[in-house]
Formats: structure tokens, C-alpha cells, sequence
């Protein structure tokens, strides 16, 4: 199982560095729309759509790495109050009982929105551009599915007792 959740792990820092990729996207469209607007007085007719994907995307492709990295923001004074077997056992509930089946549902619906974007040739309908939109929905999709498989591996971890380390949950308390 360590093998599985190594995989998934691979995919989420992999994604992370495609996130980075993006976030370099989106500072060089911006710099170009600012240099385009106030220097040229030729704004681009592309720049917000642009902003918007680049910001959905690496945000989305980043998630499961942050989640790998425990750099989630949690609710540490409940945490500290409870034993390490009863916070890993909560852990394990709500990842796998709760967070899993919303984000697989989630997944679920945008991989269907992506195909649909596709086999439609999608584009935005309020852009004066008209980017196709199932290039950002597909990275959305891969994003959410890449999350949903890491909380998943973050659930079953919890609930055998390690962390992403892959030491044993009571030396992290």
C-alpha cells in the first residue's frame, strides 16, 4: 500500500511543479497586459481570461501537494485537547467518510464538464476572446482528481497510523 501511496504523492508534487509552471503563465500575461495598457494604450482582449484560468488552475493543481505537505490550515485547539489514537481516528473518518465522497463528487462532475467543453468545442461566452474552455476545465478536473486520490492516501495513512513521512503518527504529537 506504501507503494500506492507514494504514487500518488509523486503526482501531486509533479502537478505542483506544473502549478509553478502556470504561476510563471500568469506573471508574464500580466506584465505584458500592464506594459501593453499603459505604455502601448493597447490593453490585450485576453489578458482576464488569462488571469482567471492561470489563478483557478495553479490553485487547484497545487491543492493535493499542500495537502501531501500538511500546509492545510487545521483547527489546532481541538487537535491538542485529544489523544494521538482519537486525533488520527477523526482524521481518518473525516478524510475518508466525508472529505473523500464530496471531492470524488466533485471530480466526478468536472472530469463530465471537461468532456462536455470538449466534444462541444466550449468556449467563454462573456470574452471577447473566446478562449476553448476545455483545456482549463480538463486541468481543473486533474487537479480535483489529484486532491480527491490525496485525501484519500491522507485518510488511510491516518487511519494506519503514519504520516506523510512516513513515520509513525504518535512521534509528530
Amino acid at each position: 500500500m506504501t507503494r500506492l501511496f507514494d504514487i500518488v504523492d509523486r503526482i501531486s508534487a509533479a502537478l505542483s511543479r506544473i502549478a509553478d509552471l502556470v504561476t510563471l503563465v500568469l506573471v508574464a500575461s500580466m506584465i505584458y497586459e500592464v506594459a501593453a495598457r499603459y505604455v502601448f494604450g493597447a490593453p490585450t482582449i485576453w489578458a482576464f481570461d488569462i488571469s482567471y484560468m492561470c489563478t483557478g488552475t495553479l490553485f487547484i493543481l497545487g491543492a493535493a501537494n499542500a495537502l501531501r505537505e500538511d500546509a492545510h490550515v487545521r483547527i489546532d485547539f481541538l487537535a491538542q485537547k485529544m489523544s494521538a489514537a482519537l486525533r488520527r481516528a477523526v482524521e481518518a473518518v473525516i478524510f475518508l467518510l466525508f472529505l473523500g465522497p464530496i471531492f470524488a463528487l466533485l471530480t466526478d462532475f468536472a472530469i463530465r464538464r471537461a468532456w462536455r467543453a470538449w466534444s462541444t468545442a466550449e468556449v467563454e461566452m462573456v470574452s471577447p476572446w473566446a478562449p476553448l474552455m476545455w483545456p482549463f476545465y480538463s486541468l481543473l478536473a486533474l487537479g480535483l482528481l489529484a486532491l480527491t486520490l490525496q485525501i484519500a492516501v491522507h485518510g488511510l495513512r491516518a487511519a494506519l497510523g503514519r504520516d506523510a513521512a512516513g513515520t509513525d503518527f504518535e512521534l509528530k504529537a
